[in-house]
């Protein structure tokens, strides 16, 4: 998930290549919603053995309430630290 700021919009998608994806987030070119909003704070990341079983994920996710991604954001990454430089080193 990305946001632009802690309990900011937020923005949930899926990829294969997820430091490629958020460069293109975070350099404007990822998408009309993250451009629009902003959103290159990278806050929450989940890794899958299979691209059917992240996109199921995704689709589980996207039904949830606000409240329960932002529960789950925090119980992964309570200070909403961005991750992007992790996924670099």
């Amino acid at each position: 998930m990305m946001t632009n700021k802690r309990y900011g919009v937020l923005y949930l998608g899926v990829t294969s290549d997820i430091a490629r994806r958020v460069t293109q987030h975070r350099e404007g070119k990822g998408g009309a919603f993250t451009s629009r909003y902003k959103c290159k704070r990278l806050v929450f990341v989940e890794h899958y053995p299979s691209i059917e079983e992240a996109i199921a994920r995704e689709k589980a996710m996207k039904a949830w309430r606000r409240m329960w991604k932002i529960e789950a954001i925090e119980a992964q990454n309570p200070g909403w630290d961005d991750l992007y430089l992790k996924l670099l080193a």
